[in-house]
Parts: structure tokens; C-alpha cells; sequence
């Protein structure tokens, strides 16, 4: 009885201080019950991780370290080099010409380009292989049937082109028509067009086709609608 009560009021140190060692060769522990070892370890796991919480949140109290001057990262942009700009000393009067007075290129290595003013494309929605394809079909057809109806900016879009055709038509040259070829589909409507154009066309030098706006829109999206056919 004595030395029972001499192992409880042994002092025992914190269990997350032992070594595996010591931990293996503690005397308190009772020696007719096994089970007290298995249940040993989870005790001293729940004591280091205690411990381990405590730490961080000591840590997580104090001010976060910044970093030295070398390893900080710069988010600002580079500044470019000094605007030369045009020559102040170069300026066009009435008499003078922009062939004597060429524009100068700003210091970094940029040039200076002008601006697209009034620069107008008709674009159709679509991008620039699609519009072509677009282009390409329509003028075919309206030199294959002679009129055909579309939406008013295709038929405005594509009128340049059928004019282009009938032009090449009476230069009659091999350049012109494989150029010809190029741009229309159908070769039978190459050949028809060559044959009949330049006699057809002789008395005018331009405005081959034109554009009749139609009094109903289109079912649907109520897109304006206009004929393109081409002049007697």
C-alpha cells in the first residue's frame, strides 16, 4: 500500500518532454495492466499537437516578416524613353511638301503612323475568309442570273466587285482572265462573261450594276432588302 501511494505522488515531467526512451522505461506505470501502454501513445500525440497549435498561434500574432529589398517583386510598368515627337523646326507652310519634311520616329524605336479617318469596310459580320467566300458567291450569281435579291449592305458591298469583274471582261488580256478565274466560281459564267461583256458594255467605263431598294423588309430579323442587277 505504501509503495502505491508513493507512485502517485511521484512528480512526473510533461509526456511531450520525454524521449521514446524514457517514455519506454517509465516506473509509475502499473506493470499488471498492458492496456495503459497502448493508450500512452494517443496521449503523447495530443500533447505535441497542442503544443504545436499553441506555437503557431504565437506565431500568427506577430507582425509577417517582410521581404528584403532584393527579392520584392516591381509591378510598375517601365517608363518608356523621352517623347521626341515631331520636329518643331520642320513645320509644313503653304508652299512647303511632306517629301522635304518626313516625319521623324519617336526615341524608344516606335514610329508614327496617321490615324484611319473616314476608312469605311462594310464588314457583313463576318471575318475577313467569310466575307470573302460571301462576296465571291453573290457576284457569281449576279453575272450568272442577271439580278438577284439580298440584304442592302451586301448588294452595296458586293457592287465594287461585279464591276471589277465586268472590267477585266474588256481587257480580254490572259492575266485577266485568270484573275477572273480566281475570284468567280463557276468558269462557264468566266467564259460567258468574256464573250458578251466587253460588246455589251463598250459605250460605258463604269456603274455596270445597280442597287433598287425594296419596299419589304425581310421576314424575321425586318433586314432592309435591295435588288442588284445589272444595267441594260
Amino acid at each position: 500500500e505504501a509503495s502505491r501511494r508513493s507512485h502517485r505522488t511521484t512528480s512526473v515531467p510533461p509526456l511531450w518532454t520525454l524521449e521514446a526512451t524514457q517514455f519506454s522505461r517509465l516506473s509509475f506505470l502499473p506493470r499488471t495492466e498492458p492496456r495503459v501502454y497502448q493508450s500512452w501513445p494517443l496521449f503523447l500525440a495530443m500533447a505535441s499537437l497542442c503544443s504545436a497549435m499553441s506555437r503557431l498561434a504565437v506565431v500568427g500574432d506577430r507582425p509577417a516578416a517582410r521581404p528584403a529589398a532584393a527579392s520584392r517583386v516591381t509591378l510598375a510598368a517601365p517608363r518608356l524613353a523621352t517623347f521626341s515627337g515631331l520636329s518643331v523646326a520642320n513645320r509644313l507652310g503653304l508652299g512647303a511638301s511632306s517629301a522635304n519634311n518626313p516625319l521623324e520616329s519617336i526615341s524608344n524605336g516606335a514610329k508614327v503612323f496617321a490615324m484611319r479617318h473616314r476608312v469605311k469596310k462594310a464588314r457583313l459580320g463576318r471575318p475577313a475568309d467569310q466575307r470573302k467566300a460571301l462576296l465571291r458567291g453573290l457576284v457569281t450569281d449576279v453575272l450568272k442570273y442577271g439580278a438577284i435579291t439580298t440584304t442592302k449592305p451586301r448588294a452595296k458591298a458586293m457592287r465594287k466587285h461585279v464591276d471589277k469583274m465586268i472590267q477585266l471582261s474588256k481587257d480580254g488580256s490572259l492575266h485577266a482572265r485568270r484573275q477572273a478565274l480566281a475570284f468567280i466560281y463557276d468558269p462557264e459564267v468566266v467564259q460567258t462573261l468574256f464573250e458578251e461583256a466587253p460588246a455589251r458594255y463598250s459605250d460605258r467605263n463604269g456603274g455596270y450594276c445597280r442597287v433598287l431598294n425594296e419596299p419589304v423588309r425581310r421576314r424575321g430579323d425586318n433586314a432592309p432588302m435591295a435588288t442588284i442587277e445589272l444595267v441594260q
